[in-house]
């Protein structure tokens, strides 16, 4: 929660000063702002290890490597050219597999 600094502040005398009235509208306040959830959506959306997803489709747009990127002969990842460390008898290396 922010805090407001420059806000002024409450003394010793006046946070004992607070009627009952003030304090039980709080609390209802804030009780009133709790959310409600309900266990059985939460279980459906959850992803179990080993589930099975056979029957799932992925909608993943692939892209073929672009003229500014190369593979990795180490890890096999796709790369910008920016990240290519080294060449070894014709095969590109990254940076991480070189390090």
């Amino acid at each position: 929660m922010a805090t407001d600094y420059d806000s002024p502040r409450k003394t010793e005398d006046e946070i004992g000063e607070d009627s009952l009235q003030e304090l039980q509208a709080r609390r209802a306040d804030k009780a009133a702002s709790t959310i409600d959830v309900d266990p059985d959506e939460v279980a459906e959306s959850l992803e179990l290890p080993g589930a099975d997803l056979s029957n799932e489709e992925l909608s993943v747009r692939v892209l073929p490597r672009q003229a500014d990127e190369f593979t990795c002969s180490r890890c096999f990842l796709v790369h910008h050219r920016s990240q290519l460390a080294e060449e070894r008898n014709g095969q590109l290396v990254c940076r991480e597999c070189a390090a």
